[in-house]
């Protein structure tokens, strides 16, 4: 069975968006294995909480991802 788990900051995607993570996900998964992988095809959308993830050892926030990088 075909899997994605996508990780994303909580409240950063709406319901629309999601369910497009979804549909494409599974429409790539089935263009590569085929028709017989749709219905196994599982795909996980996780909302982490703010600061709950970081990079290279820093923790994360929304608020920093949004600073372009000249601030």
């Amino acid at each position: 069975m075909p899997f994605a788990n996508f990780k994303v900051p909580a409240g950063t995607l709406d319901e629309k968006q999601k369910e497009k993570i979804v549909t494409r996900t599974t429409e790539l998964y089935v263009e590569i294995y085929g028709e017989r992988a749709r219905a196994g095809t599982m795909v996980l959308v996780e909302e982490v909480t703010d600061g709950g993830w970081g990079i290279g050892g820093n923790v994360l926030t929304l608020a920093m991802l949004e600073q372009s990088p000249e601030a």
